[in-house]
């Protein structure tokens, strides 16, 4: 069987040469792949789905890698759209795979209102061999669709190379390619959150507070500071510097288990933390756990808060603060 791969077509067989007429393949350039943005823009997206998927113990960690055989987006399908396809859960093979994947996606295009094929930037074989332009470009429109309120980078652009292939006939047959370098936008400012006419009302309430006068951004943060020391005084606790002492992720975690009537065994978090991963692994934790109890809150990302990202902070702490401050 696996013989007949390597098997040349007799002359009598029908070959649809023409087929492969200006058939184009766009990849991403390889210094694009390191841009900031293009990373900072995959590792959202990888957050997002573990977090919409995490009731179903699915764990993403590359794009490429774990969407292309249609098991990913089958559970985000179902989990965002109330969309269940009947397919098998596991498929196994390539077949199957692309089967299963042809089903979703075509479910997924109608949700997405997407039935001009033309505008359409990933299909079901560039899925299922895992190109990344055509997975991102897919994750980018599901989330304007069932998840407009997530921010997203803005303005992510990458370098691709555009490939066209033609076959010049003469006695011998010959290929040539013919490549332009282009630009591929991926998000732009609409991706800042629900919609790109979004006014201020509809902004992250931190994000506005920031933006007013320097007293009463201050008026704010005490109001904040002495909401956190009045719930960490019982175990003795005094935070005087809200942008440093939240980074290593003990104390919010000391915080949430006070404000959320439990305890954090010591076993499952760094009482001491001393390196980058065990402060990342703390503050995870606690983000985790005010997922898991439905506290109303704007993506942060764990990075930025043990990088001293004041806003970042700040935003766990005015979720906390509003949904407790009555109590």
């Amino acid at each position: 069987m696996e013989a007949a791969v390597f098997e040349f077509p007799k002359e009598e067989d029908a070959v649809d040469i023409e087929s492969f007429q200006g058939e184009t393949q766009t990849l991403i350039q390889p210094k694009s792949l390191k841009d900031p943005k293009l990373e900072k823009l995959k590792e959202v997206l990888v957050y997002w789905i573990n977090g919409t998927l995490k009731s179903e113990h699915i764990v993403v960690q590359s794009l490429e890698e774990d969407l292309y055989d249609g098991l990913v987006l089958h559970h985000l399908l179902s989990k965002l759209a109330g969309v269940h396809v009947s397919v098998e859960e596991m498929a196994l093979t390539s077949v199957a795979q692309i089967l299963k994947l042809g089903l979703i996606l075509e479910q997924l295009d109608q949700r997405l209102g997407l039935q001009d094929s033309s505008r359409i930037k990933w299909n079901v074989k560039l899925i299922h061999n895992k190109d990344l332009l055509a997975t991102l470009h897919l994750l980018v429109a599901m989330v304007r669709a069932f998840q407009p309120e997530l921010d997203l980078p803005q303005n992510v652009t990458v370098e691709v190379v555009v490939m066209q292939c033609w076959f010049i006939f003469t006695q011998v047959n010959r290929s040539g390619i013919k490549s332009d370098v282009m630009m591929e936008v991926l998000t732009d400012e609409r991706d800042a959150g629900s919609d790109s006419q979004r006014g201020p009302e509809r902004d992250d309430p931190i994000e506005r507070l920031l933006r007013l006068e320097a007293h009463k951004v201050n008026a704010v943060k005490k109001a904040i500071l002495h909401f956190v020391n009045q719930n960490m005084s019982s175990v003795g606790l005094e935070v005087t510097d809200m942008d440093k002492q939240f980074a290593d992720g003990v104390i919010l975690l000391l915080l949430i288990g006070q404000l959320e009537g439990f305890f954090v065994p010591l076993s499952d978090f760094n009482l001491t933390p001393v390196t980058h991963s065990e402060m990342l692994h703390n503050v995870t934790l606690a983000l985790d756990l005010l997922n898991d109890s439905g506290l109303q809150m704007s993506r942060v990302d764990p990075q930025d808060i043990v990088s001293l990202d004041a806003t970042a902070t700040l935003k766990v702490l005015y979720a906390l603060f509003m949904k407790h401050k009555r109590k």
